[in-house]
């Protein structure tokens, strides 16, 4: 039986994944900070560790097999506020699980980013994000180490933050609605997204995961659609009748839009992903 690492297990996609993993039969532990994850989303039959990403270079000879590392700072616009912290756990924390994985050799599926396809430099998030993908190619070029990228793109579902400084469109809208509020829409809101399910995400994940294929870029993670904001705001009204909305103005590091850039990650792997976003609007 393999032995699992999810880094950020208690947040949205590393609690998902690990519901997948725990349910496939394999040893799963979990390190969180709790900065953003939350104790409610663990899983019965993971084991759970507290503490700071650093902490993993002190964790020796325990036999893993794969680590997911899904641990960072996620959002685009609250990066700005606060870079130092955003490189830290971004950028360091990669070279943290890098030179633990390759002490222990260990194969390691890295959460990246859609942002690499605009231009990195627009937000400390991107240029973080983008390091973390050069510092995981550095180490399986130059040390041969087992390393998988993957792009993700807009990621929804159960367990999306909605009442956090780090949610996502959807969420942040969802709480809008339930408290009353109008919900805001920012710039023109003709900005495009490939909303993708977290189901999907995680089949993604465990499929690069388990395989023994390589990719010499990334896979991305994506459903190949998108949708505008003002689309999604329609499907929003349709479910929840007549909303109130606001246009607030156009933030910094907000790319126009984000599509899956290749088909490498169905063609390779048999991914499947499939467009549920106005059906998850539904079931809200």
């Amino acid at each position: 039986m393999k032995k699992i690492l999810v880094t950020g297990g208690n947040g949205f996609i590393g609690s998902n994944l690990i519901k997948r993993l725990v349910s496939e039969g394999y040893n799963v532990v979990s390190l969180d900070d709790l900065s953003t994850g939350l104790k409610e989303y663990e899983v019965e039959g993971c084991s759970y560790s507290y503490g700071d990403i650093e902490q993993l270079l002190y964790w020796k000879n325990d036999n893993f097999d794969l680590c997911y590392h899904l641990a960072a700072l996620s959002r685009i616009q609250t990066s700005f506020n606060d870079p130092m912290e955003n490189f830290r756990v971004n950028a360091g924390g990669t070279q943290t699980v890098a030179q633990w994985a390759k002490e222990n050799n260990v194969k390691v599926v890295y959460a990246g980013s859609s942002s690499r396809w605009c231009n990195p430099q627009t937000s400390p998030y991107a240029t973080s994000k983008k390091i973390g993908e050069d510092i995981l190619k550095m180490y399986r070029t130059a040390y041969n180490c087992d390393f998988e990228i993957c792009r993700f793109y807009n990621v929804y579902g159960p367990n999306e933050l909605v009442d956090s400084k780090m949610a996502a469109v959807i969420g942040i809208w969802r709480y809008q609605i339930n408290n009353g509020l109008p919900i805001t829409i920012v710039g023109d809101g003709n900005q495009r997204r490939d909303f993708t399910h977290v189901e999907d995400i995680v089949d993604g994940l465990y499929r690069v995961g388990m395989s023994s294929e390589k990719h010499e870029d990334a896979w991305e993670l994506g459903t190949g659609v998108n949708y505008s904001v003002n689309e999604v705001y329609e499907m929003m009204a349709e479910r929840f009748g007549e909303i109130k909305k606001t246009h607030i103005p156009d933030q910094a590091g907000n790319y126009p839009s984000t599509l899956r850039e290749n088909f490498d990650t169905l063609a390779r792997l048999g991914w499947s992903p499939s467009d549920k976003l106005k059906s998850y609007i539904q079931s809200l």
